[in-house]
């Protein structure tokens, strides 16, 4: 059994008369156009000599002189040397300006594919530029795995990790544990070999860089031994599964869940280690149900309670779907519809408050329907990661590509901050070099290498300037 449109939608039918009640109410929501102001689908065209660049929700857009897609490191350092400014592209899932530059953006993607595999030493030596879903398949292949996979699998492992992407899990780490060592391409084209031992310094900052110290080209990755996993989704009310978060975080290998808003309702999804035969992934049906839930937004945020109240009698409860299958296969999952999003990473003893702030907030908001995903990680090392204090609790807000995403940063992000909350790197925050210097005790120890490795400020653009408190000229 699944959650499927059909089942919301034939709810809303069954239901219909019962809008009829305020006609004139029903007929002034239904008009509403939430398409945000200035919204355009399209990428606009480059002036001569320039080419368009746009993130994968179109949030970020530049024109830069060239996109360079270099085959070879020799490639790489003659491009770094002499280019005034760079800026690394992965995937474009990031929604912070990371990206954007009006001079070079360097694609590494053909850096790509698994270069060596020893299951002995469970050591892996992959290209920077190979995606998440590629580098686990091939891993797969030679025997080996990654320890966790984050929601979504398109990102290269560069973006990913320097970004701090994350999956979900008490005892699992931020992906960019993976790293046992790195090679990078610095401002001045000289490759540098980095590990723990090797440039500790180095190694704590480039694990999670913003693409500002160099461009790196491969990883070598701690694996672990292939493995396959039991995924369970259900769907209980908010309240039941934020009352048994906690427990159900230790009890289960990966747990998170994803809060349905104006329905009272949420879905758990757990994945556990499995060692029988594999029925593999059943077909999810994650699109329709968020088009069902954008159709109760649509027919019916004018009247909160009937809405909840179609949706409480449409959504079916408890399991809906049970699955085994390799671990890469079941862990993330294809995102078609594009949006906007904000997460911030609260500390685990403050999560659950701050999201319930969270949900009040949002549900002041009539427009709101996208679901909200709660997930734990556990704490790391490295100089930038938000989880480097202790496990945290990720809350990520969603808005739909064409609609109004400016109360993240009015309404959520007060809210977030007040909890001790730490944004993802690659998702909406407004946060600059005073705040962040107050969140991360080896901030300055950042700033201080990035200065000393790029002088000049060739991995700059104006948003990492503005992360890092610097000046920029363009």
């Amino acid at each position: 059994m699944s959650t499927t449109r059909r089942a919301i939608l034939f709810g809303t039918a069954g239901l219909a008369a019962a809008a009829a009640i305020p006609g004139m109410q029903y007929a002034s929501w239904s008009m509403k156009d939430f398409t945000r102001d200035g919204y355009s689908p399209g990428l606009p065209p480059a002036p001569e000599g320039e080419v368009a660049w746009s993130n994968w929700s179109g949030i970020q857009q530049s024109t830069p002189r060239q996109i360079a897609v270099p085959a070879t490191e020799s490639d790489l350092s003659a491009a770094l040397s002499g280019a005034r400014r760079v800026r690394p592209v992965g995937s474009g899932h990031s929604f912070t300006a990371l990206v954007p530059s009006e001079h070079l953006i360097v694609d590494a993607s053909r850096f790509s594919g698994l270069i060596s595999a020893d299951t002995e030493t469970g050591l892996a030596t992959v290209g920077a530029g190979t995606r998440i879903r590629q580098a686990a398949r091939e891993l797969d292949q030679a025997g080996l795995a990654l320890q966790n996979l984050p929601d979504v699998d398109v990102q290269t492992l560069a973006g990913s990790f320097s970004t701090s992407t994350h999956g979900t899990g008490r005892t699992l780490q931020p992906i960019h544990s993976h790293i046992e060592g790195f090679r990078m391409i610095t401002a001045d084209g000289t490759a540098r070999d980095v590990t723990a031992s090797s440039d500790p310094a180095l190694f704590n900052a480039g694990r999670v860089s913003l693409g500002a110290l160099g461009v790196i080209t491969q990883y070598t990755l701690k694996c672990v031994p292939s493995y396959k996993l039991k995924r369970r989704v259900w769907v209980d009310t908010l309240d039941s599964i934020m009352d048994q978060a906690m427990d159900l975080s230790q009890q289960h290998r990966n747990f998170e869940f994803y809060y349905f808003p104006f329905t009272g309702l949420a879905a758990g999804i757990s994945h556990d280690v499995y060692d029988g035969e594999v029925t593999g992934r059943i077909s999810d049906e994650d699109e329709d149900t968020l088009a069902g839930l954008q159709s109760l937004r649509d027919m019916f945020g004018w009247a909160p309670w009937l809405r909840r109240r179609i949706a409480q009698g449409s959504l079916p409860k408890g399991l809906v779907e049970e699955s085994t299958d390799t671990y890469w296969k079941l862990l993330a999952t294809a995102r078609p519809t594009k949006f906007n999003e904000m997460e911030y990473h609260i500390p685990l003893d403050n999560g659950l408050a701050c999201l319930r702030e969270i949900v009040a907030a949002l549900e002041t908001r009539k427009d709101t329907f996208f679901p909200v995903e709660v997930r734990i990680t556990a704490q790391d090392d490295a100089w930038l990661s938000p989880f480097n204090d202790g496990p945290r609790l990720s809350i990520a807000t969603h808005a739909a590509v064409d609609e109004l995403y400016d109360y993240f940063f009015k309404m959520l992000e007060p809210i977030h901050r007040s909890h001790g909350g730490r944004p993802h790197w690659g998702k909406l925050h407004s946060l600059g070099k005073e705040e962040l210097v107050g969140l991360y005790p080896d901030f300055g120890n950042f700033l201080e290498l990035r200065a000393a490795l790029d002088p000049g400020g060739k991995f700059l653009n104006p948003h990492l300037a503005h992360l890092f408190g610097v000046d920029f000229d363009a």
